[in-house]
């Protein structure tokens, strides 16, 4: 466009500019009839060059004068104006081939419509498509892991073999784990008997999730009277419970005023594992239980600050506030040991949901079984991992730690190198579940 036309306006804009419009195959073939159809009235002289429909201006392309040419007066030869597409213009897919020049006194035949599944012509590559362009093409680098990386080491980066599929699996799991949702996620961890390794699953999720994503994480033990996860997690200089949260809930009903900071005063950092606990009532003297508004009231309130969300459940499944958390999470995991009791609890618990109406569990729930010593009844763990892959989306196995088994604070730093691996893992299936 001229500098004239630019001051003025941009009044030629509709007609002469054409960067913004996307040509489609229909296009093409209608300039491809009107182009043959003059050729067959040219008098038998040498086919022309006409204007191209991509640099010429936009109009009718049945009735319109041919672009790139001047209407001639009678007894005048036809100037044809060659032009050449611009450099950008790149198709998807070339343009239908025009058919050959009709002989004299003949009617062109009519152009082949387009398939109709014939994608559509992109002029030119969007901002976002040039930086989408390599995201699913990320170079992984040279392998850190086993026989390889000890290999890139001794050669001091002369030999560089890839890594090996144990390597890429790890990589691939904390992906899925640091995956952004479009909203918070809720996680109940459920099981109706006790000592089915639901509060050392919340504390074990609770450091994956928080060391691989970083923060946001925060596990709540949402036990309608007393939980055990207070106690089994990192101490804080306050002794603050959901009771007391639900006592000062009235600070946090100004969304414009309520800060993230002053829910330190209920929850408990757990340092270097970067998520935060909510613990259930601690005080002997309170008789009362939490009600399924009350669940509701710290859920909305926690969904506010933190972007995921694990809750500890207690072992009565006809309690308002259980019933509360398993209607309002977005994937379930059944927590269980290798042992016949537990297991079948969970299977018991289940059923119980299916019939009470519950949607989708199979594909709204995970398994999680836990060793409960070192050495386990290896039928018994097929049967419980076959059962539940027929009851769940997956089923995942977690060793049996020797931190775990005094039942105190759980020291994160002791875990051994296999159950970090196997929880990765665990929480890499709930992160694609969500």
């Amino acid at each position: 466009m001229s500098q004239e036309a630019w001051r003025s306006g941009g009044s030629r804009h509709d007609a002469d500019d054409t960067s913004d419009r996307l040509y489609t195959p229909d296009d093409f073939a209608a300039y491809a009839a009107r182009r043959d159809a003059r050729q067959g009235g040219a008098g038998g002289r040498e086919p022309l060059t006409y204007g191209d429909p991509l640099t010429d201006g936009p109009g009718d392309p049945l009735t319109d004068p041919l672009p790139g040419t001047e209407t001639p007066s009678p007894g005048s030869e036809i100037v044809a104006r060659p032009t050449t597409p611009p450099p950008s213009y790149r198709p998807a897919t070339p343009p239908p081939a025009a058919p050959p020049p009709a002989h004299v006194g003949h009617q062109p035949e009519a152009a082949p419509e387009p398939a109709a599944d014939e994608p559509d012509l992109r002029r030119f590559m969007s901002a976002t498509d040039f930086l989408d362009r390599r995201d699913a093409d990320q170079d992984l680098g040279p392998a850190t892991w086993g026989w390889r990386g000890a290999m890139r080491r001794w050669t001091g980066g002369l030999v560089n073999p890839r890594m090996g599929a144990e390597e890429r699996g790890y990589l691939e799991d904390r992906r899925l784990i640091q995956r952004d949702f479009d909203g918070p996620r809720t996680i109940a961890f459920i099981n109706p008997k006790g000592g089915a390794a639901k509060t050392t699953g919340v504390l074990a999720a609770g450091y994956t999730f928080g060391t691989v994503r970083g923060g946001g994480v925060v596990a709540w033990d949402n036990n309608e009277t007393r939980g055990t996860l207070g106690i089994r997690g990192t101490r804080s200089a306050h002794r603050n419970t959901t009771r007391e949260l639900l006592e000062d809930l009235e600070r946090f009903t100004d969304v414009y005023q309520s800060r993230i900071g002053d829910l330190g005063a209920f929850v408990r950092s757990q340092g270097d594992a970067h998520f935060d606990v909510l613990a259930s009532d601690e005080r002997p003297d309170v008789t009362g239980t939490i009600r399924a508004q009350d669940f509701d009231a710290v859920h909305k309130l926690l969904e506010r600050f933190y972007r995921v969300i694990l809750i500890d459940t207690g072992n009565n499944m006809r309690a308002e506030n259980w019933l509360a958390a398993a209607g309002a999470a977005d994937l379930l995991v059944v927590t269980s040991t290798v042992r016949e009791d537990t297991g079948y609890s969970g299977l018991w618990m289940l059923d119980a949901l299916q019939d009470a109406g519950y949607q989708n569990l199979k594909h709204k729930t995970v398994t999680v079984l836990s060793d409960p010593s070192a050495t386990v009844d290896s039928k018994l763990a097929d049967d419980l991992v076959d059962v539940y892959e027929q009851r769940t989306r997956g089923v995942y196995r977690v060793p049996y730690d020797p931190a775990l088994v005094a039942g105190s604070v759980v020291p994160y730093s002791q875990l051994s190198h296999h159950t970090r691996m196997e929880w990765l893992k665990a929480c890499a299936g709930m992160a694609a579940a969500l």
